[in-house]
């Protein structure tokens, strides 16, 4: 496979922007984000995955290491800079001790790493997209609790994430009913040991029998993955001027909102701060869902989905529980908008959008 080509914005000064998204998945327990990751992990044409628990600082990003025979010091790259143009999907993000989690601060805006240990001094590139899947302090969504008891994360790390996910495990009769269909015809199709047929291990009326239906994907993975290295070698789309005033007039809409949210409730500051930060993730969002459909430009269509993303997302995690119903953001509900279009986002490509409506 050909090398990617990064989705980096150079400045006529030399000046580089970050072009990836950062996705994090913050729920209830068993709601499949692992199982997330995992597949972002398998359709990423680069991708490297690690758990929070046992990734450190020097692991997510440089380690200095000393030769055993000549005794001299080289750089060992980590996560973050192995995959260089491509995803890191990191699970269990709030296991990760505090001091860890700074260490990637820069690598997560600057898309940089910085290194002066045992005489080296050197800057280290990790031109990556970051998805981070993590549980709330008490292991489930409190909806009691405010936004800032719920998410135990950092405000420096949270305004580097475009988008923030709040995933749901809420009971519901049909959705559980197929949930437990699709388990059921998930392991009732598994592979068995070598010389066991399916017929001897699943008796009359078990629902092992083959009458089960397999849920095709629209799209297979390895085209899927074809897709995606299409996308980002071949669609650079950019902004248009007249959807970026709109795009200006939204990002102050919702900065004003927030500043008289903030008022109403006793200066109570939400965990996820409005900053220009977000801003700019508007950006590369709308720049996203033009590179979806494989077009030159972000017209006004690519700015409202991507504000309709973001409001079902962000502001949703910002909103939940800080303030009451009648002084929200005017967002609508608060669910996930699904895991496809998180990860549309995260890899800055989609397929068609017509395979999944």
């Amino acid at each position: 496979m050909l090398p990617l080509p990064l989705l980096v914005q150079v400045m006529p000064d030399g000046t580089a922007r970050r072009g990836d998204i950062n996705v994090l998945l913050l729920g209830d327990p068993s709601v499949g984000k692992s199982q997330f990751l995992k597949f972002v992990s398998k359709v990423a044409p680069i991708c490297v995955y690690t758990s929070g628990k046992g990734s450190s600082a020097a692991g997510l990003t440089a380690a200095v290491v000393q030769d055993a025979n000549s005794r001299e010091f080289f750089l060992e790259g980590g996560a973050m800079v192995l995959a260089d143009g491509g995803v890191v999907c990191i699970d269990e993000f709030d296991k990760m001790r505090p001091e860890d989690r700074v260490a990637i601060h820069e690598a997560m805006e600057q898309q940089t790493i910085s290194i002066a240990k045992a005489g080296i001094t050197t800057v280290l590139k990790s031109r990556t997209s970051v998805l981070a899947a993590a549980n709330p302090p008490t292991g489930r969504y409190d909806d009691l609790s405010s936004a800032g008891d719920n998410i135990d994360l950092q405000t420096t790390i949270l305004s580097r994430f475009d988008l923030i996910f709040i995933v749901r495990d809420v009971p519901d009769e049909q959705k559980d009913q197929a949930i437990a269909r699709h388990v059921l015809s998930v392991h009732s199709g598994a592979s068995r040991p070598q010389g066991v047929s399916r017929g001897a291990a699943a008796g009359p009326g078990n629902a092992a029998d083959g009458d089960a239906d397999e849920a095709e994907p629209p799209i297979d993975e390895k085209t899927l993955k074809r897709f995606i290295h299409y996308c980002r070698t071949h669609c650079f789309p950019r902004l248009e001027e007249q959807s970026a005033d709109k795009l200006v007039a939204k990002y102050v809409e919702l900065r004003d909102k927030a500043r008289m949210a903030r008022t109403n409730s006793d200066n109570e500051e939400c965990p996820i701060p409005m900053t220009v930060r977000q801003l700019e993730a508007l950006i590369r969002i709308s720049e996203s869902f033009a590179r979806m459909s494989l077009e030159a430009e972000a017209d006004d269509a690519h700015v409202a989905q991507a504000f309709d993303l973001f409001t079902k997302s962000t502001i949703n995690a910002m909103n939940a529980g800080l303030i009451n119903n009648t002084e929200r953001l005017e967002v609508g509900d608060r669910a996930c908008v699904g895991n496809m279009a998180c990860i549309i986002c995260i890899l800055h490509h989609s397929v068609p959008g017509s395979l999944y409506r």
